[in-house]
């Protein structure tokens, strides 16, 4: 496959830094609110949490996540770093996975929950087993994503580990 040029490379790695922003940005929003906003006093008080956390999760961090997959492949495809020959990007690549699965398993869907359970309940949601587990997996789950983030930022920047040993290529004949 033909490589990009150091033009292209750039372009591309801006692209990705802009969609590792996206991500970092979202989760640490939204890890912040939850830890950081006292408990709504009202229905709509909370309907505006849960509508916020939503809109965090839908626009921003999902496709910050996503840009982010689809860029590091392009990045490992078309440029010398390759796929395989750094053990840092394999880490990476094993993570960003792992986060979106956990994202769209288990975050996505306590996300998505929320304000339904807030429409029928109230500021009664509190006192719900579901809203609160609900609740409770976003804490777990939002510090897991904002360490695993910020761990895969760490690795970039400092490219820890030595060059993954790769079978050597056959001798000439």
């Amino acid at each position: 496959m033909k490589k990009l040029g150091r033009t292209g490379q750039r372009v591309l790695k801006i692209i990705h830094i802009f969609f590792a922003s996206l991500w970092v940005g979202g989760a640490v929003t939204l890890n912040a609110a939850l830890l950081l906003l006292g408990p709504a006093e009202t229905m709509g008080e909370l309907l505006g949490y849960n509508y916020a956390a939503k809109l965090i999760d839908d626009a921003i961090i999902v496709p910050g996540a996503m840009g982010c997959l689809i860029t590091g492949v392009l990045i490992s495809g078309l440029t010398p770093w390759g796929f395989f020959r750094h053990r840092w990007v394999t880490v990476k690549y094993v993570m960003t996975v792992v986060c979106i699965v956990v994202g769209i398993v288990v975050l996505g869907p306590t996300v998505n929950d929320q304000p339904a359970i807030t429409m029928e309940l109230g500021v009664a949601a509190y006192a719900d087993p579901i809203y609160h587990s609900n609740y409770v997996h976003c804490l777990l789950g939002g510090a897991f994503q904002l360490t695993s983030i910020l761990f895969m930022l760490s690795i970039s920047s400092l490219k820890p580990w030595q060059r993954a040993k790769l079978p050597a290529a056959p001798a000439a004949a």
